[in-house]
């Protein structure tokens, strides 16, 4: 293949395990000793307090996630709205975010494992850190082959975890002693119910992994329904589990003597009888099992969070704010292996130094997720405001704006109650994405946000300084500057005429080609039988790409190639045209048509914005003299003129435009065609101006000329294709090549249906 894409092979359980399995590790098997003796009994409410706050988050990105299933989550989310600046700071506070929290679980791990396995210590690493160390490399080992397997793994020890504190949390409730909750030194609040916050700061680690569903939804099928669903459905159900089993913890062993490295395990031992029947050394067997569920819940944890931040890192790459040597992909396990090495990379570091400092992990994760997250809101009140095209998401927050707006001030309101050393470690690490940002990323990435945007377009709206501010950060990378012109390539016999009108455009606008073979698959064969015996698409696809490659050569432009299995065609190209932020596809019609296995197309693209300008070409070759161009006006006929342009000065073709009128309008319509020329550049062009029947005029003249551009009318697609239309009945009847230009409007669902405004 000349390129490859992230597999979508997780489902609806492997997200929700891996939303439950980061967070059920630090919540129960961690921190409930090291919270208890910092805030007492009332450490209970702290972690309700953290599930709140969490779900509130969760709503937001669940809809960003739904809007835009794409690998890195936050940092995605907030780079396409909000810029690469924030991008930069989402990005690495959320890469490194969970490289602490990695870290931090990989203590837990060491801890419980040292309750198995005398370990030693070497040079300045104790025991645990040592235990730790070997964990974190082995969960790395495992994200290095591959997410499948990782889902897999994740799905199986999440299943094991629950089976394991549903019977701790019976046994629990048979010991529970309230007075042993309520009444031991101090009572429920012994240092005040002031300690809840400052509770909270410190648990909230425990619910960082509802997020990281989001960082793989790239990777997930039908993320529309399941995103919303694993997102919101594990913040429910992991909250509800630390209320339950830190209760019980605290009624069954006094909270001034609960364990900080081992509290589960000493909880069991007092849960469980001695003895059942005949049965001797029950406590001791459930503390045995409660310990292996201790290590299962801290890996699950470790291994999910490497999962995400790889994926984060993967993201960034990508859009060239880190080195784009992170993106290759392994050719055997399809994972960004690389990322996945230098992730591993820091969590050994952050062990091996910051090891002994549990709180310092927990919290420097805990505050850099804050940040990322009030982010987040941010960005999805700016994706809303800007009105944004392809912002299309299938799950709504409730109550906007307020929903969004109490999630962005409850996290960095959270963040006030950290320690001094997390604020400044988190003001630092701002300070340098920042400051990475404009060294390093500002000139390579091209790509601005949505706010940016909005701003530029809209400058009378804004004071000068907030446009002087847009610009000032705005990004001047030359790598990937310009347009992206995707070629949908399916048929060789229409290979060269695509390439040639796409080539055009790329050098006109100093853009480059993004030629696509999307390989349809019937329903019947899974894409991974399609995948395993794809030598002899291979081999058809790559000859059909390396054509598409050489036709460009002409034009002198950059060109990059990429193959997709998919068992939808026009569905698809839609999505590879979001996917990979195009601005423009080039398409055959009829004979190039995509002919996959299913009944589909038209209604879907009804429903939905086109995500870009779209050029569907009918005809198979392309021998470029003169091209006529008919106009009426509207945005459509704006597109068909920017190619009549290309076209003019990249391949010296004559053009003409037409605008047909009543007999009686000769005159009007010469002025108005004659307007729209000089509006237009197009002022060097013959101007034709014929009465009569618009479609019979466009069809006599039309076989004058090489090339007929014609732009969609208003009327709306249903219309078009159910009652026949001048887009239509043009490409079906005449000789002469037809290229139909259509550009994204932003119409109502009733208005695509039945046209009009």
């Amino acid at each position: 293949m000349s390129d490859d894409e992230l597999a979508k092979d997780l489902g609806l359980i492997s997200a929700m395990t891996i939303g439950i399995g980061t967070m059920i590790g630090a919540g129960i098997f961690v921190l409930p000793g090291v919270a208890a003796n910092a805030a007492g009994p009332v450490v209970v409410v702290s972690f309700v307090v953290g599930g709140l706050i969490a779900m509130v988050n969760a709503l937001s990105v669940s809809e960003l996630g739904t809007a835009m299933p794409k690998a890195g989550g936050g940092y995605y989310y907030i780079n396409k709205s909000l810029g690469p600046m924030f991008g930069s700071i989402a990005g690495m506070g959320d890469w490194m975010g969970l490289a602490f929290a990695s870290a931090f679980y990989c203590i837990g791990f060491g801890q419980y494992l040292t309750v198995f396995v005398g370990l030693p210590s070497i040079a300045f690493l104790n025991p645990i850190q040592l235990g730790a160390l070997v964990a974190g490399a082995i969960f790395v080992a495992v994200n290095y082959i591959g997410a499948k397997e990782t889902g897999g793994v994740q799905t199986v020890i999440v299943f094991l975890l629950l089976s394991i504190l549903a019977a701790f949390s019976v046994a629990g409730f048979l010991s529970f002693d309230y007075a042993t909750l309520a009444e031991s030194k101090g009572g429920l609040a012994p240092a005040g119910y002031g300690a809840i916050l400052p509770g909270t700061a410190l648990v909230f680690v425990s619910f960082l992994g509802y997020a990281k569903i989001a960082t793989v939804a790239e990777e997930l099928k039908d993320p529309g329904r399941n995103l919303p669903i694993a997102i919101i459905g594990s913040v429910a159900i992991v909250t509800v589990i630390y209320a339950i089993l830190v209760t019980t913890m605290l009624g069954v062993v006094p909270w001034p003597e609960l364990s900080q490295d081992a509290p589960v395990v000493q909880a069991a031992r007092v849960a469980f009888p001695e003895s059942i029947g005949p049965v001797t050394g029950v406590a001791g067997i459930a503390a045995a099992v409660m310990t292996v569920g201790a290590l299962l819940a801290t890996a699950s944890s470790a291994n999910a969070s490497i999962l995400a931040s790889a994926r984060i890192n993967f993201a960034m790459g990508r859009d060239k704010i880190v080195t784009n040597w992170l993106n290759e992909i392994h050719p055997n396990y399809a994972t960004p292996y690389r990322s996945i090495l230098v992730t591993g990379a820091l969590i050994i570091v952050f062990i091996a130094l910051l090891g002994q400092e549990i709180e310092v992990l927990a919290k420097a994760a805990s505050v850099l997720h804050l940040i990322v997250y009030a982010l987040m809101n941010v960005a999805l009140i700016v994706f809303r405001e800007a009105d944004t095209p392809e912002y299309d998401p299938d799950f709504n927050v409730p109550l906007y704006p307020i929903t969004p707006i109490l999630g962005a001030i409850l996290s960095l309101g959270l963040v006030a109650f950290m320690d001094g050393i997390e604020i400044a470690l988190s003001a630092g690490f701002v300070v340098a994405a920042v400051a990475w940002y404009f060294i390093y990323a500002r000139d390579k990435t091209d790509k601005q946000g949505v706010l940016s945007e909005f701003i530029r377009s809209r400058e009378a709206d804004f004071p000068d300084q907030v446009v002087g501010a847009a610009d000032a950060v705005a990004p001047s990378g030359t790598g990937n500057e310009g347009p992206t012109i995707m070629v949908a390539v399916a048929n060789p016999r229409t290979e060269s005429a695509l390439i040639t009108l796409a080539g055009a455009l790329a050098q006109h606008k100093g853009g480059h080609i993004l030629a696509t073979h999307i390989i349809t698959v019937p329903d019947q064969t899974s894409l991974e039988t399609a995948a395993e015996n794809r030598t002899d698409l291979d081999q058809s696809s790559e000859e059909l790409l390396a054509e598409a490659a050489a036709d460009a050569e002409a034009f002198d432009v950059p060109i990059e190639t990429k193959t997709i299995l998919s068992h939808r065609g026009i569905e698809e190209v839609f999505d590879a045209a979001r996917a990979n932020d195009v601005d423009t596809v080039v398409m055959g019609y009829g004979g190039t048509r995509f002919a996959g296995g299913r009944v589909e197309g038209s209604l879907d693209e009804l429903t939905h914005d086109l995500p870009c300008d779209f050029l569907i070409l009918d005809g198979q070759k392309l021998d470029l003299s003169d091209v006529l161009v008919p106009t009426a006006g509207g945005p459509s006929s704006d597109l068909s003129a920017e190619v009549a342009r290309a076209l003019r000065d990249t391949v010296g073709v004559d053009l003409s435009l037409l605008y047909v009128v009543d007999p009686s309008e000769e005159e009007s319509g010469r002025e108005f065609l004659s307007g729209w020329a000089d509006g237009h550049d197009l002022g060097d062009s013959e101007l034709r101006i014929e009465a009569g029947d618009v479609e019979e005029t466009i069809g006599r003249v039309g076989e004058e000329y090489s090339l007929v551009i014609v732009g969609a009318t208003e009327r709306g697609l249903l219309s078009r294709i159910v009652r026949g239309s001048l887009a239509f009945d043009t490409i079906e009847n005449l000789d002469t090549p037809v290229l139909l230009s259509e550009r994204p409007s932003s119409r109502s669902l009733r208005e695509r249906l039945f046209g009009g405004r």
